[in-house]
């Protein structure tokens, strides 16, 4: 029982420390992502529903893809500040790609918002960011193993051959709204 806690403990704070969107995979990591192509209706908008861990990308009004989403390791209620563990909730917009990605690829959020830094500054402290849609990457499948769903330090994590669909198809500038 006590090393059970013990591991649960090593791998809570593991993945407090590690950024969502953050560094290379390291050499006889994870198997490099692939690139995949994409000739579909436009992906206009993402939405994700917390509270149903779905996320959907939409064209228009018709919906392209939904998938199961893990979120933050607190994931109730919206990220008030660095350290949180919570996942944002608003209106933000898809503003990088990162190919290298310690989780198998990542889509950056464009959190804080003007309105996400003033809210953290007013209590002194930061906002937080590198707020991600991504892999499993090696902590996922650590998490995936002690059946933890929710494991990022904010960011929106799907299965790695999601996050290869989602890398192709999605553009920068689309909105995503990250509901409660």
């Amino acid at each position: 029982m006590i090393r059970t806690v013990r591991a649960l403990l090593a791998l809570g704070l593991l993945l407090f420390v590690t950024a969502c969107g953050g560094g290379d995979s390291l050499p006889g990591g994870p198997t490099p992502p692939r690139f995949l192509s994409y000739d579909g209706p436009p992906v206009t908008q993402i939405v994700v529903n917390k509270s149903d861990r779905k996320m959907f990308l939409l064209s228009g009004t018709t919906i392209l893809k939904t998938y199961k989403v893990g979120l933050g390791n607190q994931p109730l209620g919206p990220k008030q500040f660095e350290g949180d563990g919570k996942t944002p909730e608003g209106i933000y917009f898809i503003d990088r790609f990162n190919p290298r990605s310690a989780y198998h690829l990542s889509v950056g959020v464009n959190y804080p918002s003007v309105q996400d830094t003033a809210r953290a500054l007013s209590v002194g402290l930061r906002p937080g960011g590198d707020i991600f849609i991504h892999g499993r990457g090696r902590d996922g499948a650590l998490a995936r193993a002690n059946k933890v769903d929710d494991w990022t330090a904010g960011c929106i994590a799907v299965e790695d051959h999601e996050v290869e669909e989602i890398f192709a198809m999605v553009k920068t500038g689309v909105p995503i709204v990250i509901n409660p």
